[in-house]
């Protein structure tokens, strides 16, 4: 069983706990001494099965136990030895209301594990430990006074005392917190790109202007959307290693604002794009030129970083591509898949797309996952090799066929191969009825088969090793764990239920805080029920292990990887691009809902109103 079932299980055992422990209270008050006493067994068997899922958990890392281990665990623990002590006797006597408080005060006391565990997630801290056990003394008293009426006079000022810890508690929990930042020194709106090309290069200048419009499908369907020039996706920006990418964004009438974020390529800081951070939005009428040269070639993409969830998913993205100075021969065709107003579009297509080519010809699909959440390709009619990953070529990779290829959201997949004398198709989802298909002169010869059956490739193990600048066993400067969960967080004293890293949201979340040179290594634990995409501004990572296995086929060079649920990943960079950064989940909307941070190099600040780069 995998460290989510594990999580899922002992939320269940925990369940049974509660349940069983409340069950047991309830029939003693109706002098139902057996049945408390059978309910009372399952529950403590209960209790006792957390301590094994506890111990199973821990072998994942610390952070799937920690609130358990230090508190709810125990506080459960403690009651069910009290039940056992105090109630057990009683029950065995023929039971009466006596025994129904301690039974009670182990169901309050194992149902508040899992509220623990629910709602304030990860970390566990001096204030929620206050709050809990506060909380639990007070449910158990307010029980003693309805229970054991002749107990309301004694019991009153400890109800009172317990009121009182957890408003303690609640002021420990939103007191301010120091944030890790810097203040002086380089303003990184001074860290733009050049204004000429590498020799030999040449300026390709684009300009992008953002209009509300109501776009027509391939199917016929209408659809108001956010536009680039009028279109969904926008205009596909090209160049050649070595020329000046040069942008010009002019917004028409998007009231939210605009901005460009270049996923995936590493700009200088004051091109990045986002919002109160490293640029003021661009206002209706207003505009910005973007600036920087295209010398890593691959395949990337472009979108606004303003209210990125809603811009996005709107139609604000389009596809950039750097080829090599001497491109090689063949079909190149570059098909970011998106969801548009419920409609799936694979390019700018939303129906079968086809394509006639001819067999013997080179053939490279770029393919750009826009959306929020993972898409599965599958390519039939062909052997062919994944070559590139988030825009890097992999080493050695081998040829592929029948298997589901996972593309996180934001990432990228180049697929090469020689077309065949017969038919190709590309999926997506394991939808037969669209997708691209690519024929030789005729008709195309029968329908794709269904790949549902068919195994995910796991990237880690595919491909060949090669030495890498750093691994696993280098020396680093700086080490940053992060971990992923949902939780209730606390913005000025007001609840809000958020996507969190350390327990906290944006922006109280500590800054990443690292020094140009640095060799960093980052940990990403996903506590949570669904999976966060991480994408780090302006780097690279190379991934280093994933759940403790390390990577055994080509090195890993990412932007974005999908931590999914119970997952830990080990990934590193060398901090080589000064600025102060977003570090974000790319699912857009766990972002704007708190799941967001900085990573700052020292000596760099941003002089801009909120700092906070536009991730809702």
């Amino acid at each position: 069983m995998g460290t989510s079932g594990l999580a899922t299980l002992d939320l269940l055992v925990g369940l049974v706990a509660a349940g069983g422990w409340l069950g047991a209270g309830a029939a003693a008050v109706a002098g139902r001494a057996r049945t408390a006493l059978a309910l009372a067994a399952v529950a403590m068997l209960a209790t006792l099965g957390r301590v094994w899922t506890v111990v199973a958990l821990a072998g994942a890392g610390w952070w799937f136990v920690q609130e358990k281990v230090t508190l709810t665990l125990p506080l459960a623990g403690a009651a069910a030895v009290g039940a056992a002590v105090l109630a057990g006797p009683r029950l065995l006597g023929g039971g009466g209301p006596g025994a129904a408080v301690p039974l009670f005060a182990s169901g309050y006391a194992a149902a508040a594990g899992l509220v623990v565990t629910l709602l304030a997630g990860y970390p566990a801290t001096w204030s929620l430990a206050v709050v809990t056990v506060a909380l639990v003394a007070a449910a158990t008293l307010v029980t003693v006074r309805v229970v054991l009426p002749r107990s309301r006079r004694r019991s009153g000022l400890a109800l009172a005392l317990a009121l009182a810890l957890v408003l303690v508690g609640w002021g420990l929990a939103v007191a301010p917190v120091a944030t890790a930042g810097t203040s002086g020194g380089t303003s990184l709106l001074s860290l733009r790109g050049p204004v000429t090309p590498d020799p030999g290069g040449t300026v390709r200048r684009v300009t992008l202007t953002t209009r509300t419009a109501t776009v027509t499908l391939p199917s016929g369907h209408r659809v108001a959307a956010w536009t680039f020039n009028g279109q969904v996706p926008g205009p596909p920006i090209t160049a050649s290693q070595g020329d000046l990418v040069e942008v010009r964004l002019r917004n028409a009438d998007i009231a939210a604002g605009v901005t460009l974020h270049w996923h995936g390529y590493d700009v200088p800081a004051g091109e990045d794009g986002a919002p109160g951070l490293t640029q003021e939005a661009v206002a209706p009428g207003g505009e910005f030129v973007y600036r920087f040269r295209a010398e890593q070639a691959g395949t990337y993409w472009y979108h606004t970083h303003e209210v990125s969830d809603r811009g996005v998913r709107m139609g604000l993205y389009g596809a950039l591509v750097v080829t090599p100075r001497d491109p090689p021969a063949g079909l190149d065709l570059t098909l970011p898949a998106h969801t548009l107003a419920g409609r799936m579009l694979l390019g700018d297509s939303d129906r079968l797309a086809t394509r006639t080519v001819a067999p013997g010809t080179p053939v490279r699909l770029r393919l750009v996952n826009t959306d929020n959440t993972a898409r599965r390709f599958t390519l039939s009619g062909v052997r062919y090799r994944l070559v590139a990953v988030d825009g890097t070529d992999l080493n050695g990779p081998g040829e592929l066929t029948r298997v589901g290829l996972r593309l996180a959201p934001g990432g990228r997949y180049d697929l090469a191969f020689t077309m065949p004398a017969a038919g190709v198709a590309l999926l997506v989802n394991g939808d037969r009825t669209g997708g691209l298909r690519l024929a030789p002169a005729g008709p195309t010869t029968g329908a794709a088969p269904d790949p549902a059956g068919w195994p995910e490739l796991d990237l880690a193990r595919y491909g060949t090793p090669t030495a890498t600048p750093f691994d696993a066993h280098s020396r680093y400067d700086r080490r940053f764990t992060l971990v992923l969960d949902q939780g209730l967080t606390l913005r000025g004293g007001v609840p809000r239920f958020e996507y969190t890293v350390n327990g906290r949201a944006f922006p109280t979340i500590p800054a990443m805080l690292v020094r140009e040179g640095d060799l960093v290594r980052m940990t990403v634990v996903n506590r949570g029920r669904v999976s966060h995409p991480w994408h780090l501004h302006g780097h690279r990572v190379l991934v280093l292990a994933r759940d403790g296995r390390a990577v055994l086929g080509s090195p890993l060079w990412m932007d974005t990887f999908d931590v999914r649920p119970g997952e830990v990943w080990q990934v590193a960079f060398r901090a080589d691009n000064p600025g102060v950064w977003m570090n974000h989940c790319h699912n857009l909307s766990h972002a704007g809902q708190g799941m967001a941070l900085h990573l700052a190099y020292e000596g760099v600040t941003s002089p801009l109103h909120e700092g906070h780069g536009g991730a809702s």
